[in-house]
């Protein structure tokens, strides 16, 4: 196997011989996979910009969010489902970032809480507000107001999970279009360099936080997502 242009000691370490039958790519591909994907995410993003001039329907906006993304939250999945729990722990975490980040973590928890104890005393005294003594209304504007607040959680929930994804990346196979220090398992994709080279490069850490986060705020703010509540006579 050629090691030439920064290829993976992973697949350096053993010779294995192609799979017979495996997946042949184009070259420009396989020797570019993370410049394939910035182009990909940039063309659907474009085509979002269209969508928006045009005035499209409205089901295509999550279409081209979903195809702008689909390559490398594919891929992503792919090279963490091969990886093994135990890579979760990080090789050298020092005592001091251990605490850090667990007082980080304690402090946003605090303040994620007082937010949402000052944002249910606001909700609960606008929909009493609104609703009156009608108990059958009271709940009614509360059960309008949790279906409605359920994609933006899910979707805050999305992003934490794509940023944290994507810092797992980066520490398993760097920010190298061709990672040289990688530590993808040596089994993943082994008699197929080309696809393995492919998926790693598209498994890219900038890449899935654009093409993943990116999306998803530009979803969020083109479909005018908004938390009202409206009171028909």
């Amino acid at each position: 196997m050629n090691t030439a242009g920064g290829e993976e000691p992973a697949l350096t370490a053993k010779v294995w011989p192609p799979r017979r039958g495996a997946v042949r790519l184009p070259g420009w591909l396989v020797r570019n996979p993370l410049y394939a994907g910035w182009l990909w995410t940039a063309s659907w993003a474009l085509l979002i910009v269209a969508d928006e001039l045009l005035h499209l329907a409205g089901w295509t906006w999550y279409a081209c969010v979903g195809m702008a993304a689909l390559p490398t939250l594919a891929c992503t999945v792919a090279v963490l489902n091969a990886t093994p729990r135990k890579y979760l722990r990080p090789a050298k975490e020092s005592v001091l970032s251990h605490f850090v980040v667990r007082f980080l973590a304690l402090t946003a928890a605090f303040l994620v809480w007082g937010i949402s104890v000052v944002a249910s005393a606001s909700i609960s005294t606008t929909v009493q507000a609104l609703a009156g003594d009608s108990e059958r209304a009271v709940t009614s504007l509360g059960l309008h107001l949790l279906v409605a607040a359920v994609p933006v959680v899910v979707s805050v929930l999305w992003m934490a999970l794509i940023v944290r994804c994507a810092w797992f990346l980066g520490h398993l196979r760097g920010w190298r279009q061709v990672p040289r220090n990688s530590r993808v398992p040596a089994r993943f994709l082994r008699r197929q360099p080309q696809l393995r080279r492919v998926v790693v490069g598209l498994a890219h850490p900038g890449l899935l936080l654009v093409a993943g986060l990116g999306t998803t705020v530009l979803a969020l703010l083109l479909s005018g997502l908004e938390l009202t509540l409206n009171v028909l006579a």
